[in-house]
Order: C-alpha cells, then sequence, then structure tokens
C-alpha cells in the first residue's frame, strides 16, 4: 500500500498538471483572440492608410490615364514608387469600371482586364472602403501569388474630369501576423503572470484540501475498522452463547435420548425406535449448529491454518449437494489480518453461491507470489444476471465491506462473469 506521503505527492501533481493545463488553453485562447483583434486592428489601419493615400496621392489622376497616354501612365507611376510603395505593399493597381487595369505598378498588367467582382462594382458606383483577403487564384493576382497571404483594400478615385476609377492597395499579410504579435507581446507578461499567480496562490488552498482528504480517508478507514471490530465481537458474543448454551444442552438431550433408547429397546418396548430417531435428529441439529457457529464465527487461522479453515467452510456447500475443491497450500502462512480478509472473502463467496448462485460446483484456488496472494471461488451458478455487486441491495452488502477492507490493505477485490457461467471473485492482497 502506497504511503501517505505518496498519495500526497501524487494529488500535488495532479493539481499542478491540471494548473498547466488551464494557463496553455488560456494562452491558446489569448493567442487566438490576439490573432483576431490585430488582424480587426491591421484592416482598419489598411483601410485608413488606403484613404490617406487616396486622398494625398490620387487626388488628381489626370484624363490621359483612361487613354494610356505613355506620360499619364508615368506621372502615375512616379507618385506611386515615391509616395504610395512601402515595405507593407505589395501591390497598387487602378480600374476601369469595365475591369480594364489602368496603372499597376506591375507594368504587365496594364492594359489586360478582368471581370471586376459584385463588390468591386458596387464599391465603384455608391462608393465606400471594402478590405478583403486576396484571392491568389484569380488570374489579375498572377503576379502576386509569390508574395503570399495579402490583404486588398480598394475605394473610389476620379480623373480630372470626374471619370470614377478603382483604386486598389495590396497590404502584405506580414502586417496582420505583426499586429497579432504586438498585442499579444503587450498583454502575454501580464496574463501569464496573473495565471501564475493565481496558481501559486491557490497552492496552499490545495495542499490543505489534500491533507483534509486524506483526513476524511483516515476517519472512514477507523470507521470501517470499528464496524468490522463490532462485527467480529458481536459474532463472536453469538458464536459463544450458542456454543456455550443450545449446543450443550442439544448434545445432553442426544446422550439423554441415546441412553433412553437403549433402556426401551431391553425392555422390548416399541418406543425405542422413535426415541433413538429423535436421538438421530438431535445429533444432526447439532452438527448443523457447529457448522453455523463455523460460519458465524471462524476458527483461531493461526492455530488450525487457512487452508484448514477454507476447507471446513466447504462443509456447507457439500452437505448441500454441491461439488466443492480446494486448491491451496496447507502450510500457508500469512498475516493475521490478510488470513483474516480471505477467510471472509471466500465465506461471503461461498454464502453467496450456496443461496443466491443455483450452482452445482465451486472450486476455491488459493495462490501465492513473490508480493501478492490470490484467492478465487467460481462456481457453475447463473452469474450476475445484470446484477452490480458494488450496489447491492439492503442487507447485501458483504461483498462491497470487503472490496473496502482489501482497499485499505492496498488489495483489490473483483466479481465477474466467468468464462462460460457463473461467477468467479478475486481477492488480491498483498504478502
Amino acid at each position: 500500500m502506497s504511503s501517505p506521503g505518496i498519495r500526497r505527492g501524487r494529488l500535488l501533481a495532479i493539481y499542478a498538471v491540471a494548473a498547466l493545463a488551464a494557463i496553455l488553453v488560456v494562452i491558446a485562447l489569448s493567442l487566438w483572440a490576439s490573432q483576431q483583434v490585430g488582424t480587426q486592428e491591421a484592416v482598419s489601419d489598411a483601410r485608413s492608410t488606403t484613404q490617406v493615400l487616396a486622398a494625398t496621392t490620387m487626388a488628381e489622376i489626370p484624363n490621359g490615364l483612361l487613354t494610356g497616354d505613355p506620360a499619364a501612365i508615368a506621372a502615375i507611376d512616379a507618385v506611386v514608387r515615391s509616395s504610395v510603395l512601402r515595405p507593407d505593399i505589395a501591390r497598387v493597381k487602378i480600374w476601369r469600371g469595365d475591369g480594364t487595369i489602368l496603372y499597376s505598378d506591375e507594368q504587365r498588367l496594364i492594359g489586360t482586364a478582368y471581370p471586376l467582382g459584385a463588390e468591386e462594382q458596387q464599391v465603384l458606383q455608391y462608393g465606400g472602403i471594402e478590405a478583403e483577403p486576396s484571392d491568389l487564384t484569380k488570374p489579375e493576382n498572377q503576379y502576386e501569388q509569390e508574395v503570399g497571404r495579402m490583404l486588398e483594400v480598394y475605394l473610389p478615385v476620379a480623373t480630372e474630369d470626374r471619370t470614377r476609377l478603382l483604386f486598389e492597395v495590396y497590404y502584405r499579410g506580414d502586417a496582420l501576423t505583426d499586429a497579432s504579435r504586438r498585442i499579444w507581446t503587450r498583454f502575454a507578461p501580464i496574463i501569464i503572470g496573473g495565471l501564475l499567480l493565481l496558481a501559486l496562490l491557490e497552492l496552499p488552498l490545495a495542499w490543505w484540501l489534500v491533507n483534509r482528504a486524506k483526513r476524511d480517508e483516515a476517519e472512514k478507514q477507523e470507521l470501517l475498522q470499528s464496524a468490522v471490530d463490532a462485527s467480529e465481537a458481536e459474532r463472536h458474543r453469538i458464536a459463544s452463547d450458542l456454543h456455550d448454551g443450545v449446543v450443550q444442552d442439544l448434545t445432553g438431550v442426544s446422550y439423554a435420548l441415546v441412553a433412553t433408547a437403549g433402556r426401551l429397546r431391553a425392555e422390548g418396548s416399541g418406543a425405542a425406535e422413535s426415541v433413538d430417531e429423535a436421538a438421530t435428529h438431535t445429533r444432526t441439529a447439532v452438527s448443523a449448529l457447529r457448522s453455523l457457529l463455523i460460519e458465524i464465527y471462524p476458527p483461531n487461522l493461526r492455530d488450525a491454518g487457512l487452508a484448514a479453515a477454507l476447507d471446513g467452510l466447504l462443509a456447507g456447500p457439500r452437505s448441500r449437494g454441491l461439488t466443492a475443491t480446494l486448491a491451496a497450500d496447507p502450510d500457508t502462512r500469512l498475516p493475521e489480518e490478510t488470513e483474516a480478509l480471505i477467510y471472509r472473502a471466500a465465506q461471503e463467496a461461498l454464502r453467496n453461491v450456496v443461496t443466491h448462485s443455483q450452482a452445482t460446483r465451486v472450486d476455491i484456488a488459493l495462490v501465492e507470489s513473490e508480493r501478492t496472494v490470490t484467492l478465487t471461488v467460481a462456481d457453475d451458478g447463473r452469474g450476475l444476471a445484470g446484477g452490480d455487486w458494488r450496489a447491492p441491495a439492503s442487507g447485501h452488502a458483504g461483498l462491497r465491506l470487503l472490496a473496502d477492507l482489501a482497499a485499505r490493505d492496498g488489495g483489490s477485490l473483483t466479481v465477474d462473469d466467468g468464462t462460460l457461467s457463473g461467477v468467479v471473485l478475486t481477492l488480491e492482497v498483498a504478502r
């Protein structure tokens, strides 16, 4: 059985693991929230930046851009390269309403035409500003694929003669990542530090709860032992009263009846046979009472030996017609408490076999190993029949009590259906 110090350390380790798991979950959620907030912040910044760029650099777009005038294209290109393009901006495009790209810092796109989407058409017609992730699979974005993830922001601008065009700026995805990282690094020390501080503050409480649980467990074990001791004392009192009273009286009656039957038989009386039959019934009753006494209170296991005591338990099933076998080393010697627990387990198992199982055979085996002793009681009866021995009906809590006693000593008790039929009770305890 593990020591209290080891169990206390295990519980505190569980608390530490749970606290660490909670911290990791909060960190993961914080990272996700930072990413979402960072994305929103980056999109908002991109929209504001695009509005400023459109107002300052695209305030006067020459009419020649509409006809592809090289001078007009060169003028716009000079403004874009000097005032618009920067590390976070990967591409700039100016569109006509029919989908023709009138200008781009990527010269190969100038003059090409691609259909504008519904959102672009709506912004071009009614105004406003929109931002959305770039679809790099579109043909108009063929030269941006090597850039990777991008955010495109577009809004309407006008030429000198008030012809509306669509001004589109492509921002690198790094801007979104950088914004998330800034937010995370700003709040991470507060979040992680607060969680660690909370975990440290709760550590004394966890320690107190563990000690309280240990005290409750110790009290439970003391109550369990008290119940067992009280039961043993009561069994001993009942057995003593029966042995010294009723059994002795009935034994005397049987002797008296035998003597009376002998006198009557010598006198030639016909009543001798009836008296002799009464003596036989009395002796049978005495034998039954003595078997009952053994069940109520076991013999001294230290004197008779565990194997002999277990064999004595099989007398009851055998008297009821069951085939009963025992496989155990007659020289087995174990600590007194261990022998008592094994005896009680076998006694309870046999009582259930006789009372409930409708079995024709029961086998007991006691197997010793270097560290443990295993008792098995197997019958060929009707099995558990869907019942649960851990939740017994009122008055049938013997197995549950034995399981608690076994657990107290670091052992285990299991009751399962047999491979073919019946029930197999297995008790394993430390030597």
